[in-house]
């Protein structure tokens, strides 16, 4: 039986990527941070089926230890400060996590068991101000927020540790990627958090910023097959992830809200307080590369993931109206 270690297992991605991994007959270690409260809420349907150990990116002896206990085939870093208004009024706590935790994992990796093959959870905004359109694996960086900046860090240390150690160590580029199971904070589960609420009489209006910002949107769950992907291959490399489709936050919004029947012009109000303080106006993915080599193409459109995602506000919310 294989074993994965994942870091950020309570997340969207890392309940995914736990859920996809049981599936294929893996035991899976989930890591948490000791806190004083925990929510395994997205996790809740198969925690028995997990084990959970204890450790914190900020803290070096801990990874070192649960690595060098799990002795695990396969490492997954999926967790950071991954919210990108947050890196700006928490930058240095950002760095912390997203950047120097990235190195403190692998360092783990490489004192505890180097036999493990690691995988860095890499961003698209980490292209941020674009060089080029679409973005593919040799588009140079240009990051615009202090999230974009950290995984750029934890990119490239990522490109170090495997160049210097020998580490079996990639990176997926993974551009945005949502699901019902996405923070209610990031902008497509606030739209689709935000419908529902309309829809039910438990709102009037929703409050948005940048409607002309365009992203390549696809569904968390085809994401983390890619990610497994690349932990199977021969030699280690970095990949692109995306669906190469481009929509702008306009184009999810009047869907969501057509979706309900409803005019979105009727409800969205344009708040300055959501406008970032360096904007990223446009990310489209070229997916070419993993598409030939990992053999990985999403299988949820865009108009697919968010009815998928209104649907599933409409049933969490149901029982408040």
């Amino acid at each position: 039986m294989p074993r994965a270690l994942i870091t950020g297992v309570t997340g969207q991605d890392g309940s995914y990527l736990a859920e996809f991994l049981l599936a294929k007959g893996y035991e899976v270690v989930g890591v948490v941070r000791r806190t004083s409260h925990h929510s395994y809420e997205r996790i809740e349907p198969f925690l028995d089926r997990l084990r959970i150990v204890t450790a914190d990116l900020l803290d070096q002896h801990s990874l070192t230890e649960v690595v060098r206990d799990v002795q695990p085939d396969e490492v997954y870093n999926l967790a950071a400060q991954s919210y990108v208004p947050t890196s700006f009024t928490q930058p240095v706590l950002t760095g912390e996590f997203t950047a120097l935790g990235v190195t403190r994992i692998l360092e783990a990796v490489r004192l505890g068991y180097p036999k493990a093959r690691f995988y860095q959870a890499s961003s698209s905004e980490m292209f941020g101000k674009v060089q080029e359109t679409p973005q593919h694996e040799r588009t140079p960086f240009y990051p615009r927020s202090p999230y974009g900046v950290a995984k750029v860090y934890g990119h490239w240390i990522t490109v170090n540790y495997r160049e210097s150690y020998g580490l079996y160590a990639v990176s997926g580029i993974l551009f945005n990627h949502e699901s019902p199971r996405r923070g209610v904070e990031f902008v497509t589960r606030k739209v689709s958090d935000g419908v529902a609420r309309i829809k039910l009489g438990l709102a009037r209006t929703l409050k948005l910023g940048n409607l002309d910002a365009k992203r390549d949107w696809g569904f968390a769950g085809d994401y983390v097959d890619a990610m497994w992907r690349m932990l199977q291959q021969p030699n280690p490399a970095d990949y692109v992830i995306g669906t190469g489709v481009t929509h702008s936050v306009r184009d999810l919004v009047d869907l969501a809200f057509r979706h309900v029947g409803l005019d979105y012009r009727d409800h969205v109000v344009t708040d300055p307080a959501h406008l970032r303080p360096a904007e990223v106006d446009l990310l489209i993915a070229d997916p070419g590369k993993a598409r030939t080599e990992l053999g990985w193409s999403p299988t949820v459109s865009f108009a697919e993931l968010v009815r998928m995602m209104v649907d599933a506000d409409l049933e969490r919310l149901a029982g408040r109206k």
